[in-house]
C-alpha cells in the first residue's frame, strides 16, 4: 500500500517536472533508455520522498522506475525497459569516510577511474528447460551467485519433478550489459602521506562502457556489502561495493577546485603586482637553494601552453615536458615532489612503477575482472589534465618506453590486446628526473647513452636541464648557509610547536630564517591562481612576440646555412616549445596577449638549455643531433671517414684490415689518433665492426 502511494507520488512529480524530458526519451527510445532526475527537484517537491530516496533507495527507486515505465505517453511508446537515474546528490562522500551505517544507503562518490573491465552481458532472468516435460520457466538472478532450480516449476505449468541438471535456455533468458570499474580517491584531495583508498563500482545497462581509466567521475549508487570468505570458510568481515545508479563525467578543467569571490579578489590582487612572475618562481621549493632557471621552467609547466584543435582535426599539445638529468644528491626528487604539491592536479611516481600498467596503461586479466580483461591506467593516464612527476624515468619498463612516444606527443595511450581496442587520454605535462647510468653526468657523452632513453623520446621534451655537482667555493658556501638556515628554522619551529617557548634572542633569528623557507605565494593561493588561469586565460601572440620567435629561430638555423656540411643547430620542435613557453608565461601573468617581453624571457630559458645540452662538446657549435639522434655531426663524419679508410684498405688486405693501418691513415687525414681509436670502439659496440683476431678489424656483413 505504502509503495503504491510512493509510485503515485513519483508519477505526479515526473509529470510536473520532467514531462518534456519523458517525451524526448520516448522519441529516442530504445536507443536512449535513461531519465536523469536531479535530487534537489524531488527535495523541493516532496522532502519526505527525497529522504526515503537516501535512506531506502531500493524501494524508492523501484517505485520511481515503475511510475516511469507505466506512464501513459502520447507518442504511444511503452518505456518498459527504461531506467530512472538520480544525479547531483547534495553531498558527496569520500571513500575513506564510508562506514557500516552507510550500507544500503544512496550516496554520491567522486573519484578517479583506475581500472575498468570489458562490458559483458550479465544474466538477470535465467530461463531453464525441464529435461522431463520440456517446460520452460524463469529464475530471477540477483546477488553474486548464479541461482539454479532444483525442481520443475509447477506454478507455471511444469511437472514439479526434481532433476540434477536443468537446461539453461540462453535464447529465452534476459541479459543486461555490465561493467565493473574501480574508483580511487583523487591524489590532490589527499593530505601528505595518505594512501588513496579505492571502491569497486558495478555499472549496468546504458551507463556501462561510458568511462575509461583516467576519467574523473561522480557515481551515484547504493552501497552494498558481501561476506569475505577464506579457504577455511566465511569470516565475520564484509567487503563493500557500489551498485551504480548514475554516472557523471567531470569535464571542466580543475572542476574540483572551488574559487570563491574572495579568492578571485586575491587572484586579481596578485596579478596586479609588478613582480608577480618572480614571486611565482620564488614559490617553487624555497627550501632548495638556486636552480632559478629550473624553477622558472617548472612554473611555466604549471600554467602550460594552449592546446589547439586545428581544422584538419590535428591536435597540438599545450603541455610542457621537462627533463632533469643530473648527479645524485642535487635535489631532483625534491623539485619533483614540490611541483606535485603545488599543482592543482598532480601525481608522483617512480619510473619502475609497481603496477602492471606502469607509466602508461595495460590490459590485464586479474582477480578484479573475475576472468574478464581489465584496462588499468598508469601514471600518465591518471594525471590527465594535470602534471605527472616521474622520478628515475631511466629505469622504466621497455613497454613504457615504447608507449611513451605516443603518450608525450599525441597525449593518448593506445591499447590493442585480447580483442580490446582502446585509446586513453594522457593530456598531462611530464616532469621527469633521471640519473646517469655511470654515476655522474658526463657532458662529453650523449644524454641518450647516459640515461638509457632513446633519442626519439628525448627529443619530445621541450626543456632538458643538466644538474651537475661541481665543487665551487662561492656556490658551496651559499648552498651550505641556506641548508643550515633552513634546518635552524625547522628546529625552532619544532620547538615552538611542541613546547610553545622561544627565547627572545631566537625570535629574531626565527623570523629571518622563516623568510628563506616561506614561499612568496602560499600553496593554496597558487593552486587557485593556476586553476583560474587555465580555465579563463587563452593568450594570443602579439606581432612583436611573433617577430622575436622568428628572429631567434632563424638566427640559430642560420648557423647551418653557411656550409652544407654544417650540423643542424635546432629543429622545428624547439620553435614549437618556444611558443608553448610563451603562452605559459602570458598565462602566468593572466594576460590574453603574448608580449615581446614574454618572448624574450622564454628565449632566455630555452637558450640556457641549448647551451648545456645541444652543444657539440668538440666543436662548441649547436647540434640538435646530439639529443635527437644521440650523436653529433662531428662524430658521424668521423665514423664515415673510418668506414672509407677500411674500404680502401680492404683492396690491399682483404676483409680483415690491420687496426694500426686504419689509425695511421686516419691521422694522415687530420684525425686525432685517440679520437679514431674511440670511434672504432663505438663502431664495434654498435655492431658495425668486430675483431676476428688480434690487431685486425672487419665489417659485420
Amino acid at each position: 500500500m505504502m509503495q503504491d502511494l510512493v509510485t503515485d507520488k513519483w508519477e505526479d512529480f515526473l509529470k510536473k517536472y520532467y514531462w518534456d524530458e519523458i517525451i524526448e526519451l520516448s522519441n529516442s527510445y530504445p536507443e536512449r533508455r535513461s531519465l536523469f532526475v536531479q535530487f534537489s527537484e524531488m527535495d523541493i517537491y516532496d522532502p519526505t520522498i527525497a529522504d526515503m530516496l537516501l535512506d531506502d533507495p531500493d524501494v524508492t527507486i523501484e517505485s520511481a522506475t515503475r511510475a516511469l515505465r507505466e506512464m501513459d505517453i502520447p507518442t504511444g511508446v511503452t518505456l518498459d525497459e527504461a531506467n530512472l537515474r538520480i544525479i547531483k546528490l547534495p553531498r558527496k562522500i569520500k571513500i575513506r569516510d564510508i562506514r557500516s551505517e552507510d550500507i544500503g544507503k544512496l550516496m554520491g562518490i567522486e573519484g578517479l577511474v583506475t581500472k575498468a573491465t570489458e562490458v559483458r552481458p550479465r544474466i538477470v532472468e535465467a530461463a531453464f528447460e525441464c529435461p522431463f516435460c520440456h517446460h520452460i520457466f524463469s529464475v530471477l538472478q540477483s546477488g553474486r551467485q548464479f541461482k539454479e532450480p532444483v525442481e520443475c516449476e509447477q506454478e507455471s505449468g511444469g511437472c514439479g519433478r526434481k532433476a540434477q541438471r536443468f537446461i539453461i535456455r540462453v535464447d529465452k533468458s534476459k541479459f543486461v550489459n555490465a561493467q565493473k570499474i574501480r574508483l580511487q580517491e583523487s591524489p590532490e584531495e589527499l593530505r601528505g602521506g595518505e594512501l588513496p583508498q579505492v571502491l569497486d563500482v558495478n555499472l549496468e545497462a546504458d551507463i556501462s562502457g561510458e568511462v575509461s581509466p583516467g576519467d574523473r567521475v561522480i557515481v551515484t549508487g547504493i552501497l552494498r556489502s558481501y561476506q569475505r570468505t577464506t579457504q577455511f570458510g566465511k569470516t565475520p568481515f564484509f567487503d563493500i561495493f557500489l551498485d551504480g545508479n548514475s554516472l557523471e563525467l567531470k569535464e571542466e578543467e580543475f572542476e574540483e577546485i572551488e574559487i570563491t569571490e574572495e579568492d578571485e579578489r586575491e587572484i586579481m590582487a596578485l596579478r596586479d603586482q609588478p613582480d608577480v612572475y618572480e614571486k611565482l618562481i620564488r614559490s617553487i621549493a624555497p627550501s632548495i637553494y638556486g636552480y632559478e632557471e629550473i624553477k622558472e621552467a617548472m612554473i611555466l609547466q604549471l600554467f602550460a601552453g594552449v592546446p589547439k584543435e586545428l581544422p584538419d582535426e590535428t591536435r597540438v599539445r599545450g603541455d610542457i615536458h621537462v627533463l632533469l638529468v643530473g648527479d645524485p644528491g642535487v635535489a631532483k626528487s625534491q623539485l619533483l615532489i614540490s611541483l606535485v604539491k603545488l599543482a592543482p592536479r598532480g601525481l608522483y611516481t617512480g619510473g619502475k612503477s609497481s603496477t602492471s600498467a606502469g607509466l602508461t596503461a595495460a590490459a590485464v586479466r586479474d582477480e578484479f575482472g573475475e576472468g574478464r580483461w581489465t584496462l588499468e591506467a598508469g601514471a600518465l593516464v591518471l594525471a590527465d589534465k594535470g602534471i605527472a612527476a616521474v622520478d628515475e624515468i631511466d629505469k622504466m619498463k621497455k613497454e613504457d618506453r615504447d608507449a611513451l612516444h605516443e603518450a608525450m606527443e599525441q597525449q593518448t595511450v593506445s591499447i590493442a590486446k585480447a580483442g580490446i581496442m582502446a585509446r586513453l587520454n594522457s593530456r598531462c605535462a611530464l616532469l621527469a628526473a633521471a640519473n646517469p647510468k655511470y654515476g655522474r653526468f658526463d657532458k662529453y657523452t650523449a644524454i641518450a647513452e647516459q640515461i638509457n632513453m632513446p633519442p626519439t623520446l628525448l627529443s619530445r621534451f621541450d626543456l632538458i636541464f643538466t644538474m651537475m655537482d661541481r665543487p665551487n667555493e662561492e656556490v658551496d658556501t651559499k648552498t651550505a648557509e641556506h641548508i643550515i638556515g633552513t634546518h635552524y628554522a625547522g628546529e625552532l619551529l619544532a620547538r615552538l610547536e611542541n613546547i610553545g617557548k622561544m627565547e627572545e634572542a631566537e625570535k629574531e633569528h626565527f623570523r629571518e630564517a622563516m623568510q628563506t623557507m616561506e614561499p612568496a605565494v602560499s600553496g593554496e593561493l597558487l593552486r587557485k591562481y593556476v586553476a583560474w588561469s587555465k580555465r579563463k586565460v587563452f593568450p594570443v601572440m602579439a606581432e612583436e612576440a611573433k617577430n622575436k620567435f622568428l628572429e631567434f629561430y632563424i638566427g640559430l638555423r642560420r648557423q647551418g646555412y653557411e656550409d652544407e656540411d654544417a650540423p643542424v643547430p635546432v629543429t622545428a620542435r624547439q620553435l614549437e616549445a618556444l611558443i608553448r613557453l610563451g603562452e605559459a608565461r602570458a598565462r602566468a601573468r593572466l594576460s590574453d596577449k603574448i608580449t615581446a617581453e614574454d618572448a624574450e624571457r622564454v628565449i632566455n630559458v630555452v637558450t640556457y638549455c641549448l647551451k648545456r645540452v645541444f652543444v657539440d662538446p668538440e666543436t662548441g657549435k649547436l647540434d640538435a643531433d646530439w639529443v635527437t639522434v644521440g650523436t653529433t655531426k662531428t662524430k658521424r663524419d668521423r665514423a664515415r671517414s673510418i668506414r672509407e679508410i677500411i674500404k680502401e684498405l680492404e683492396k690491399e688486405y682483404g676483409e680483415e684490415v690491420p687496426t694500426e693501418e686504419v689509425l695511421d691513415l686516419a691521422e694522415e687525414e687530420g684525425m686525432e689518433r685517440e679520437k679514431a681509436e674511440e670511434m672504432i670502439e663505438v663502431m664495434k659496440k654498435d655492431g658495425i665492426l668486430y675483431s676476428p683476431g688480434s690487431g685486425v678489424i672487419k665489417f659485420v656483413r
